[in-house]
């Protein structure tokens, strides 16, 4: 388990971190929609930018992750938005 979790630099555990900037654009996204519930292209618009700021979020823990976890779970999400995208569309 250590392995999984373990920060490859300070040997610490992490399995979550405070937010980083696409975390807040996505949290932010998500509270005006739910804050709001807009219609039309302004949905659309938060919906795009909500997923955008979550698969760069994904994106960069596969890069950057400081352990196997946070690489994992960037994967993850990364397939669910893509997929949940791919589904909407069809």
């Amino acid at each position: 388990m250590t392995w999984l979790f373990a920060d490859r630099e300070t040997g610490r555990l992490v399995i979550g971190q405070f937010p980083n900037l696409p975390l807040w654009i996505f949290l932010a996204a998500v509270a005006l929609r739910l804050l709001f519930r807009p219609s039309g292209d302004f949905d659309t618009a938060l919906t795009v930018v909500a997923n955008v700021a979550l698969l760069w979020w994904a994106f960069w823990e596969v890069l950057r992750g400081v352990n196997p976890w946070r690489r994992l779970l960037g994967s993850m999400v990364a397939v669910v938005v893509i997929g949940a995208a791919l589904v909407s569309w069809l």
